[in-house]
C-alpha cells in the first residue's frame, strides 16, 4: 500500500499511522500495535501536516519565531510571557477549514465503527519529537479524555497543536537546546475506554533497570489520578521467565476516575483491595514482554482494564513507547572471559550490587 504523505488524518489500521515523522511518537506506537493485531481501542490520528497547515496561515510561523528569539532558558518570566504571547497569537488562528472537515469526516466514521453518533474519545498529542531516545517529551505535552461531539474534539485538536509552546515545554526544551521550530505535532483521537483499572507496565524495573523483571503500577478508573499523583498505585512485580507474579504491594486508592472531568472518591470496600487479579498481571505482562521482543528494547507502555467488555476481551493497550532512563545505560557484561570463573563468582557475592535510583514514569 503506498502511504499518502499529504493526508491529514490517517486510521490506526492505515500504513501511514506507524511512521513517526506523520504521526508522531503516539500515533507510531498505535498504529504498530494495531497492525500487529494487539488490542487497542479504535482511532486515528491528526497528522503533522494538519499542524504545519495551521502554521502556515496568519504569519505565525514567523510571529511565533520572534517570540523565541533569543530566550534565555534560566529566565523563567521571559519564557511564561513568551508561552502566552504565543498562546494568544494561536489561539486566534483557526483551524483550517479543510483540516476540520477531515476531522469531521474521520470522528464521524469512527462513531459508525463503534456505534455511536456522538463517540466519547480522548484527544491526544503526539509530537513528532516526543519519544525519541535522546529527548522524551512525553508528559510534556496535553491529553483530554471524554471529549464528546465534534466541536469539542476540534477544539481540543486546537489546544493540543498550543500545548507545543506551554511553558514547561519551552523550559525543557531550551535546556536541552533543542528547536522548538522542527517539532511538529500530530493528534491522537481514540475511542475513550471505560475503565475498571488502569495503569502503567514497564518491561524492566524502572527503579533498579533489571530486565529480567516486568513492573505495573495501576489504580481503579482512569489513569488520569495515577498521572496527577492523587493515588499511590498498587504496584506488581513479575517475572519474565515464567511469568509468575513475585510481589504486589498494595497502594493508597482513595480517588478514582470515572470520566476524565472530575474524580470522585473509591467506596471503601475497594480501597483495601488490589485492582488487579494475579491472572489479569500476568496477561497484560505477557503483552507488554511480546511488544519489547518485537521492539528489542525495553518499553513503557500504558494499559487498561474496560469494564465494559467481557473477560478475555477486556484488557486494552493505550500506548507503547521505548523506556528512556535505562536503554540508554550501557551495561557491564554479568561474566568477563578474560578473567576466571571461580573470580567471578567470589566477586559477584563480596560486591554489592549497585542500584541507582531511576525516574519513573510521565503519564499524559
Amino acid at each position: 500500500m503506498i502511504v499518502d504523505p499529504h493526508s491529514y488524518t490517517y486510521r490506526f489500521a492505515d500504513e501511514g499511522c506507524s511512521d513517526a515523522r506523520l504521526v508522531g511518537g503516539k500515533g507510531k506506537g498505535l498504529g504498530e500495535m494495531t497492525a500487529a493485531g494487539y488490542p487497542v481501542p479504535p482511532g486515528f490520528a491528526v497528522s503533522a501536516r494538519a499542524y504545519r497547515r495551521f502554521l502556515d496561515q496568519d504569519n505565525l510561523r514567523r510571529d511565533i519565531a520572534q517570540q523565541l528569539d533569543g530566550l534565555d532558558p534560566e529566565d523563567y518570566p521571559a519564557i511564561e510571557q513568551a508561552s502566552e504571547r504565543i498562546d494568544t497569537l494561536m489561539a486566534t488562528s483557526r483551524l483550517p477549514a479543510d483540516v476540520a472537515d477531515k476531522i469531521r469526516e474521520e470522528y464521524a466514521a469512527l462513531g459508525e465503527l463503534v456505534g455511536a453518533d456522538d463517540v466519547s474519545v480522548a484527544v491526544r498529542s503526539s509530537g513528532t519529537a516526543e519519544d525519541s531516545s535522546a529527548d522524551s517529551f512525553a508528559g510534556e505535552f496535553e491529553t483530554w479524555v471524554d471529549i464528546q461531539g465534534i466541536d469539542d474534539v476540534l477544539a481540543h485538536v486546537h489546544r493540543c497543536y498550543t500545548s507545543v509552546y506551554a511553558p514547561r515545554v519551552l523550559r525543557y526544551a531550551l535546556e536541552r537546546g533543542i528547536d522548538l521550530s522542527r517539532i511538529e505535532m500530530a493528534v491522537v483521537i481514540q475511542k475513550t475506554v471505560r475503565a475498571r483499572t488502569a495503569g502503567v507496565m514497564f518491561t524492566l524495573d524502572p527503579i533498579s533497570g533489571d530486565r529480567s523483571r516486568v513492573v505495573l503500577e495501576a489504580s481503579w478508573g482512569l489513569g488520569l489520578s495515577v498521572v496527577g499523583g492523587e493515588v499511590t498505585p498498587d504496584r506488581f512485580t513479575v517475572g519474565k521467565v515464567g511469568l509468575s507474579v513475585q510481589s504486589r504491594v498494595l497502594g493508597d486508592k482513595r480517588v478514582e476516575y470515572r470520566r476524565g472531568d472530575a474524580s470522585v472518591e473509591v467506596p471503601e470496600d475497594r480501597r483495601d483491595r488490589l485492582c488487579l487479579e494475579d491472572a489479569e498481571v500476568v496477561a497484560i505482562a505477557e503483552l507488554g514482554k511480546r511488544l519489547e521482543k518485537r521492539h528489542g528494547a525495553p518499553q513503557d507502555i500504558e494499559f487498561a482494564v474496560d469494564e465494559e467488555l467481557p473477560a478475555g476481551e477486556n484488557l486494552l493497550l493505550l500506548q507503547c513507547r521505548p523506556e528512556t532512563v535505562w536503554s540508554g545505560v550501557e551495561r557491564a557484561p554479568a561474566f568477563d572471559p578474560k578473567e576466571k570463573m571461580m573470580s567471578w563468582i567470589t566477586s559477584s557475592i563480596t560486591v554489592p550490587t549497585k542500584v541507582q535510583s531511576g525516574g519513573g514514569h510521565r503519564h499524559e
